[in-house]
């Protein structure tokens, strides 16, 4: 069985980590390449690095930064927002990232993904689901969480794998920032639904949540920000405390 990942994840607003409760009010918590190499120093497996206002304000994502954090780090570094062309995204790579993962652009040209597929390999391409719960489906949102799509996040994901995405990262907008644990119904509708690997984000409070998600739904991954950037667990304690629950991790 493959090893479950564990994910810390840099929020970038202003040159600076930040977080905030449904991706909104949000507060600086530290600085990109000290954060990271702490992070890899502690046992993370990746890191992710989410320029959240880059879409917003119409601009790239911030590449100085980006080469900063991927320049301190051994483990992969996904980065994503503002991600809007092949281009950007080869400028991204070239400044380090491992992988990029593209939401907004996406969903206004889908056709994006397989160009990206093709040039750099599914891999490397990571696609950004940010879902909101809307009646009996659960519809993905663009621009940060700002704009409905009005489509279906389980058939979305579903064609961003058949054109090309390697990998999912899974955020529920009802759940970030709440920190009361996984939306599990939406991440194992989302996993159980594509074959390749699912990133499970928003709203992890405590180590119990991550078990829970990983247990729970066929997840590959959990994503966490504020339990980690304000020192309530380190990536080796709640490596040791899923082991001892025979959960396999590296």
């Amino acid at each position: 069985m493959t090893a479950k990942k564990i994910i810390p994840c840099l929020d970038m607003k202003g040159g600076k980590v930040v977080k905030g409760v449904k991706f909104e009010n949000v507060r600086e918590v530290g600085d990109p390449p000290s954060l990271a190499k702490k992070y890899e120093n502690d046992g993370a497996d990746e890191v992710a690095f989410l320029d959240i206002s880059a879409t917003v304000e119409g601009r790239q994502t911030m590449l100085k930064a980006v080469a900063a954090t991927a320049k301190v780090l051994t483990v992969p570094l996904a980065v994503g927002g503002g991600i809007r062309s092949k281009d950007d995204m080869r400028e991204v790579l070239d400044a380090g990232a491992s992988k990029v993962s593209i939401n907004s652009a996406a969903v206004k040209d889908p056709d994006i993904v397989a160009e990206c597929s093709k040039e750099f390999g599914r891999g490397r391409l990571i696609i950004a689901i940010d879902a909101k719960r809307e009646g009996d489906k659960w519809i993905v949102y663009t621009h940060g969480g700002m704009r409905s799509s009005g489509i279906d996040a389980i058939e979305w994901a579903k064609k961003m794998e058949k054109l090309g995405a390697g990998e999912i990262l899974l955020t529920s907008i009802d759940a970030d920032g709440e920190k009361t644990g996984y939306d599990i119904p939406l991440t194992a509708a989302v996993a159980d639904a594509v074959g390749i690997p699912v990133t499970a984000s928003g709203g992890c409070g405590s180590v119990e949540h991550i078990y829970e998600v990983l247990t729970r739904t066929k997840a590959a991954a959990a994503l966490a920000a504020s339990i980690f950037h304000f020192n309530e667990y380190t990536v080796s304690g709640v490596k040791e405390y899923l082991r001892k629950r025979d959960v396999n991790v590296k």
